[in-house]
């Protein structure tokens, strides 16, 4: 079967809004995440130029001499993986004060740049920063979603969606990454997938880090990709190595710039005596920690309890990546209480508004998986518009005030 190789990207309307008011454009996020191909479909169009900095005679120039880079450019340009070029950042400010163009600068950048030194603070007032993450769903689906905008209204109607069984364990397996999906048969997915992580960890964080002993790092995601959607615990992570918990705190630190892991803040609320305050680790896409974890989709029974934290990560992804188009505002943490109550993801929307949601593998929803979006909101008190139990089922139910069952269908397909 012929696999697609396009899919729509949502972040366009936002990137191209951007370019309207706003001198420099960064459209960042993880390497193959597809950022190039958004920057140059937009750019081509536009009569932009294309330079990238992976390019070493290219960056070469920059680094050696900045002002006599930057005087050489065109009026419009697309500057891609800038994170290589720091030095240059300064000259960026000059040249957009000297002229105050609006979408004078496309950049793309494989790095968090508020984590990468010089890169996050010479642009201040300049910079409009969109970040593009691996597809979603949604993306796959070629079709923008509505749950977000259903949750943060608190009003879901009556609906039927089929219910996704084994495939539900493909699509986790999958993953987002364009370039993986391209490929039709799940081995070559997986190898592609291998060779990405090998390369960051050969090249990437090399470029980004003098932290020694960085031999650690493929198999630090090894281990975390096994233990995603857990609480951090920085001496159980290092347990396996012989490294300090200091190291491993750095380590976490550049995976995460590089968009590798995610660190899910603790939502206190009121009661904060009464919360865990230890962040939750994510896997950045759930196609790699199958691979790294050796995870078969066809035998999800055999492990049940690492299937529901692959699902944890897999819709965490998905809200986090439909935010980045649709409500850049949307901040996520998670809930647990020293009673064992949790919610696995808060979400807190503009106006102070506060919705819950859980996620379930099983295909059957009742009354005791609510027990910590009650606690949620007890505490969020007015502000709590929803708590939303997702589960592999067919129907959207509303069990009691402000509590609902959705099918996890409904994250990508709600209109």
């Amino acid at each position: 079967m012929q696999k697609r190789t396009h899919y729509p990207r949502f972040l366009d309307a936002r990137v191209k809004e951007s370019l309207t008011d706003t001198p420099v454009v960064l459209i960042n996020g993880p390497r193959q995440s597809g950022k190039t191909t958004l920057a140059r479909e937009i750019g081509d169009k536009r009569g932009y130029m294309y330079i990238s900095f992976d390019d070493p005679r290219t960056r070469d120039f920059a680094q050696d001499d900045p002002v006599g880079f930057g005087e050489s450019l065109p009026e419009k340009v697309i500057l891609d993986e800038v994170q290589h070029v720091p030095e240059f950042f300064r000259t960026i400010k000059f040249l957009v004060d000297r002229d105050r163009v609006p979408g004078r600068f496309i950049l793309t950048g494989s790095a968090n740049v508020l984590l990468v030194p010089k890169l996050g603070d010479s642009l201040a007032g300049r910079i409009s920063i969109k970040t593009l993450l691996p597809l979603s769903r949604a993306e796959i689906e070629g079709r923008e979603s509505g749950f977000l905008a259903r949750l943060r209204s608190g009003e879901f109607r009556v609906e039927r969606y089929e219910r996704l069984g084994p495939r539900l364990a493909e699509m986790i397996a999958d993953g987002g990454y364009p370039e993986a999906l391209a490929r039709a048969r799940p081995h070559r997915r997986e190898e592609w997938l291998n060779d990405y992580v090998d390369t960051i960890a050969k090249k990437d964080v090399r470029d980004f880090t003098h932290i020694r002993q960085l031999e650690t790092i493929p198999k630090l995601l090894r281990v975390i990709s096994a233990s995603t959607a857990t609480t951090l615990n920085v001496s159980k992570l290092s347990a396996p190595f012989e490294v300090s918990r200091t190291t491993i705190r750095e380590h976490l630190t550049l995976l995460t710039g590089l968009f590798l892991v995610d660190e899910l803040p603790p939502w206190f609320g009121n009661l904060v005596s009464r919360r865990v305050k230890s962040p939750k680790l994510h896997i950045g896409d759930t196609g790699i920690a199958s691979m790294l974890t050796n995870f078969d989709s066809q035998l999800t029974v055999l492990n049940r309890e690492f299937y529901g934290q692959l699902l944890e990560t897999f819709v965490y992804q998905e809200l986090r990546r439909q935010a980045t188009w649709q409500d850049p505002r949307v901040e996520i943490s998670h809930l647990r209480d020293r009673d064992g109550s949790e919610v696995d993801l808060v979400i807190e929307f503009a106006h102070n508004r506060v919705a819950g949601v859980e996620v379930k593998s099983a295909g059957t929803v009742n009354a005791k998986d609510f027990r910590g979006l009650r606690k949620l909101r007890t505490s969020a008190e007015d502000s709590f518009v929803a708590g939303v139990v997702l589960y592999d089922g067919e129907y959207v139910r509303e069990f009691e005030d402000r509590m609902f069952a959705l099918p996890i269908q409904s994250l990508w397909k709600m209109s």
